[in-house]
């Protein structure tokens, strides 16, 4: 069960009570409009941030501290969730429960987390250089991590092609060529703006009450200035002109992507038939995509498709040699019809179902995979608790997903494969 209490103008408290856990979990999400602009600097804020403080100049001493309140850990949290995306941190600690006598953590750890916040280390008036460079350099690593990943690669350059009008496109991180150019001025600018102007979303997990947590919350955000930004809702996919797309490159096996969309989103009636069509049609090893495209034709090494229900995209990606793209493509298109007219045996059908619903059922089985689940549902749209979600699986029939496969359009489609640029 969540409560949610409104802290603030634009501050909101959301709580899952729960006394299962030895942990404790609490998410502080400042949530911003996806934006090419500002993707870079809100997924680099949160790691400055956690360099050091006024009172907690270096990482040892942030360290230190953390081993004081039981092995306390704080890493920084950056979400794309539809048109938003959020810049902040995450906390993992004891529950007081578990505390010596006398000794408290939740207490402690949120103050501990206002002065991350709103007391950073700065040099001139804004954050120190050399730690901006540092961290800027590991944040262009993770990036060229995931560019050298082909198939996250590919399927980014898919999402640039199909959204071309829509922010869903824009990597959750940026681009190398963006975080290089951040300046400790524009990022500590860009620091103010944000605790000026954002919505805060709190999501905690533990055995404390909301009166407890908003009590201990209070104090950092009271004395803030707001001026908040007006968030638009969340929207269905941008309609653009689709594009078949190939692009050379020194790699050995080909990666086909192929983008699908539809007027279904997580805030659709039909999102749990949608849903139960993903894991049919594409996503495990009973899906028809594995079964047909991989195991039977040997069309291909890996092939599974994902949807991404805030904005109404499915992706399917295939690792593939380079000669059988043509037939890969004919393959695909040919399971989808095959969804379409109903060519759906029960026992696909309940391979699919009992998958998603095995998914459903873990949600609650810790703090990081609670808040992972409601955090970001808030932020997306999505209104279903895991339990109204799973019965609303449980309901999905044939013929609902016979509907929701014919929702389906292809859309454009990439191609990464081998040769000399």
């Amino acid at each position: 069960m969540i409560e949610t209490k409104t802290l603030l103008p634009g501050v909101t408290v959301r709580v899952f009570h729960d006394t299962r856990f030895k942990q404790g979990a609490l998410s502080l999400q400042l949530v911003r409009p996806m934006s090419s602009q500002e993707a870079s600097l809100n997924a680099l804020l949160p790691s400055v941030l956690l360099r050091g403080t006024r009172r907690y100049p270096t990482l040892r001493a942030i360290t230190e501290e953390l081993d004081q309140l039981y092995g306390a850990a704080i890493s920084p949290l950056v979400r794309r969730i539809g048109d938003y995306q959020t810049t902040g941190l995450y906390l993992s600690f004891m529950d007081d429960r578990f505390a010596l006598p006398g000794d408290t953590v939740l207490a402690p750890m949120l103050s501990f987390l206002g002065e991350i916040l709103l007391n950073p280390l700065t040099e001139n008036g804004c954050f120190v250089p050399a730690l901006v460079e540092s961290e800027k350099k590991n944040l262009i690593s993770a990036i060229e991590s995931d560019l050298n990943d082909k198939r996250v690669y590919a399927m980014g350059q898919l999402l640039k092609i199909m959204c071309q009008e829509d922010s869903f496109g824009i990597p959750r991180l940026g681009e190398p060529e963006q975080v290089a150019a951040i300046t400790p001025e524009a990022l500590f600018r860009h620091y103010q703006t944000v605790l000026r102007t954002s919505p805060v979303e709190i999501f905690y997990v533990g055995s404390a009450s909301i009166e407890e947590v908003a009590q201990l919350l209070m104090p950092i955000f009271a004395s803030l200035p707001r001026a908040l930004l007006s968030l638009p809702p969340q929207s269905p996919f941008h309609t653009c002109q689709g594009q078949d797309k190939t692009e050379v490159m020194d790699v050995s096996q080909g990666k086909l992507c192929m983008g699908f969309i539809t007027p279904v989103t997580n805030r659709s009636p039909e999102f749990p038939a949608m849903q139960v069509l993903n894991t049919l049609f594409g996503s495990g090893m009973t899906s028809k995509l594995f079964q047909n495209v991989r195991e039977k034709l040997s069309l291909c090494y890996s092939i599974g498709s994902s949807y991404y229900g805030s904005k109404g995209i499915t992706i399917v990606s295939a690792g593939i040699d380079f000669q059988q793209e043509e037939r890969t493509r004919e393959e695909v298109l040919r399971q989808l019809h095959h969804c379409r007219e109903g060519c759906i045996s029960e026992e696909e059908l309940t391979a699919a179902k009992e998958a998603l619903l095995s998914t459903l059922r873990a949600t609650h089985d810790s703090p990081s995979a609670i808040e992972g689940y409601y955090a970001t549902a808030a932020l997306s749209g999505l209104t279903m608790t895991p339990d109204t979600y799973m019965d609303a699986i449980r309901a999905v029939t044939r013929e609902d997903v016979i509907s929701a496969a014919n929702t389906l359009t292809a859309h454009s489609t990439y191609f990464l494969k081998g040769g000399s640029q």
